[in-house]
């Protein structure tokens, strides 16, 4: 008898589990679902209402059904065979197996996220996960009644589906205070957030409160330009920059709760594809991928043939293919760089060159002094530039200061920093600083040890990424959903495990994408991936075949150890240095090789590449919009396959 503070919500007969027995059709569980209101706690609740159901001989324990969690050791169902020391087991969940029978019983609290079959797949299902990470068996609806017990279930818990995946709801608890301690933990807004949450009139809807933030930004946050992106921003390297304080203990929430918020929304960043960008593509058969052998770099003497008496390049096309298959010799990199972020034209003499470094150089100061000129007064009345500035001296004094060109207390190089990246503010007034600015700058000040000429290099720099800067984010949503068409097209078994890890939004790549991989390298590394990048010799978008290259040369460690979210994100993490340029851009360009050689490309992966189809290269035109290198092109179609959910928008 239930206990007299207990209180049946919902119930519903007919809800069956789908067992799996080897060599035969799915063994059919019937039994009865409820949802029971104990005080201060809920429960789902499922027993088994058929006594004859038996297993056959040939039931193989190790066969794992479709609702399993990939690792065997983390199976969620437990029959009467004893169970292997080691075992994984939910606490929340009970299941009893007395005569070939069922129970299942978990608190709605220890629930983390709920998949709902397409309505076009016959009889519907709920599969539930948990926060421990256990999966639990699915329960299918033969007599309907499934999105009646979600409904019912919001009583409870709030319910929201995901952005980059119809099926997917994410829970979370209706609790404020604990939503707005996520928030301050977390310093994804850099201020306290506790007024914000408990002024919404979602009370308790987390998600829905993340998608408001992200679009009323400028009434929350005192500076919109790195409110969203700069929290953001530290997702991927939270392990080392955001939960370790300096004396290394951790300083905010354990990271499986931080990952727990991270895996369902950011704000500004709802990555959902629009209505028919998500086309099925049938997989074109791919051949092998090519090895591909780089070559040395430029060399002074191969630079020296390459220009006139005047000092203009010649054969551009020649030297662009010999960058992107070597690189440039360092001592070469102050001269040639300017070129290859358009501070020099190709085609301009020795004579052309100084004259326009003349100009440049009066316009460089011109605008240092309009920020220098400012008096402390008339800055006590400029919020945005007393922010910005802010905002560069915190940078500034963090930026690469292990490495020498940056170390110590008054070092120059940390004031040239710094005025270049205030001069900027001045240049481009819209965008002004973002976290993220100055690891870009630091590697060309190196370079070019010269303030304006590392000043208009950073232009040409951010001309090529400034969409991944902008307060839209759109740049940004626009790569990550590139990234997941090339991972389902090229590795679709990688895809579905990513997809099974709540890791297909890619959101642990968002550091590579954010700063051109900048902190995955050392200084020469970086130096060198960014020279061969930046010829746009192969293909637009080459930067998402580096990304490619290092997923398809992590797999393994992935897959084979069956990462988790929190795990993948770690693990990624940890490559910072220990990632051998050489060999990834030899696979990316091999990558790209093996794409080319197809025979029916998909129009989407076309796009995103910028890949002629037969009858566009014979008519000598493009297939796509010409993209900004740094992976602002347009969004393109997704390989991705979603089946349209024809029931109401919130399941």
């Amino acid at each position: 008898m239930a206990a007299t503070n207990e209180r049946v919500v919902f119930e519903k007969e007919g809800v069956f589990i789908h067992t799996a027995v080897a060599n035969s059709d799915d063994t059919l569980l019937a039994g009865k679902v409820s949802l029971i209101d104990k005080g201060l706690e809920a429960y789902v609740d499922w027993k088994p209402t058929e006594t004859e159901t038996d297993f056959s001989p040939e039931y193989d324990p190790g066969y794992e059904p479709d609702w399993a969690v990939i690792s065997p050791t983390h199976a969620s169902i437990h029959q009467s065979q004893p169970v292997a020391s080691g075992s994984r087991q939910s606490e929340s969940v009970n299941f009893h197996a007395k005569k070939n029978r069922y129970a299942i019983n978990f608190s709605l609290s220890e629930l983390k996220s709920i998949r709902r079959s397409s309505p076009s797949l016959g009889w519907s299902y709920l599969l539930f996960v948990l926060k421990d990470g256990a999966t639990l068996p699915a329960l299918h609806f033969h007599e309907g009644g499934s999105k009646a017990m979600m409904k019912a279930m919001e009583k409870y818990v709030s319910i929201t589906r995901s952005p980059h995946d119809n099926r997917l709801f994410m829970v979370t608890p209706n609790d404020t205070e604990a939503l707005s301690r996520s928030f301050d933990e977390l310093q994804l807004f850099g201020e306290s957030s506790g007024d914000l949450v408990s002024n919404t009139n979602v009370k308790g809807k987390a998600t829905r409160f993340l998608r408001a933030a992200g679009q009323t930004k400028k009434k929350f946050f005192r500076d919109p330009y790195t409110t969203t992106l700069g929290g953001f921003s530290k997702v991927t390297n939270f392990l080392r920059d955001t939960l370790i304080a300096p004396n290394g203990h951790p300083t905010q929430r354990p990271p499986d709760e931080m990952a727990d918020l991270l895996s369902e929304e950011l704000p500004g960043l709802d990555i959902q594809p629009t209505e028919n960008e998500f086309d099925l593509i049938t997989r074109a058969s791919l051949g092998p991928r090519p090895d591909v052998e780089r070559r040395q770099p430029v060399s002074p003497e191969q630079w020296k043939n390459h220009q006139d008496g005047e000092g203009r390049v010649t054969s551009i096309p020649l030297l662009l293919e010999a960058i992107f298959r070597g690189g440039i010799h360092a001592s070469l990199r102050k001269e040639v760089w300017p070129f290859l972020l358009e501070y020099y034209k190709w085609d301009s003499t020795h004579k052309d060159r100084l004259e326009l470094r003349k100009r440049k150089e009066d316009d460089y100061f011109r605008m240092k002094l309009q920020w220098k000129s400012i008096t402390d007064d008339q800055e006590s009345r400029f919020t945005e530039l007393r922010d910005r500035r802010s905002l560069i001296e915190k940078d500034v004094n963090r930026t690469d200061r292990t490495h020498p060109f940056f170390e110590g207390e008054q070092n120059p190089s940390l004031t040239l920093l710094y005025d270049i990246l205030m001069t900027y503010c001045m240049y481009n007034f819209d965008l002004g600083y973002v976290q993220g600015m100055s690891d870009l700058l630091s590697p060309i000040l190196m370079v070019m040890e010269n303030e304006v000429d590392a000043f208009w290099c950073l232009v040409g720099f951010m001309d090529r990424v400034h969409h991944n800067f902008e307060t839209d984010q759109q740049g940004m949503k626009t790569q990550l959903i590139q990234l997941q068409t090339l991972v389902h097209f090229l590795d679709p078994q990688m895809y579905t495990y990513l997809e099974s890890k709540e890791s297909a939004n890619m959101y642990f790549c968002f550091r590579w994408l954010l700063i051109q991989f900048k902190r995955e390298f050392s200084f020469p590394d970086i130096m060198r991936l960014w020279e061969v990048h930046w010829t746009d010799y192969l293909c637009q978008n080459f930067h998402l075949l580096l990304c490619m290259a290092i997923l398809d040369t992590e797999k393994s460690a992935m897959m084979d150890n069956y990462l988790g979210f929190n795990e993948i994100l770690k693990h990624i993490n940890d490559l910072s240095m220990h990632i051998d340029v050489e060999d990834i851009l030899k696979k990316a360009e091999g990558i790209y090789i093996q794409i080319a050689e197809c025979k029916d490309i998909p129009k989407p992966i076309r796009d995103i590449l910028g890949i002629k189809s037969e009858r566009d290269a014979d008519n000598g035109t493009s297939t796509t919009e010409s993209a900004d290198s740094g992976g602002s092109a347009r969004s393109a179609d997704s390989s991705i396959e979603i089946v349209p959910d024809q029931e109401e928008t919130t399941f």
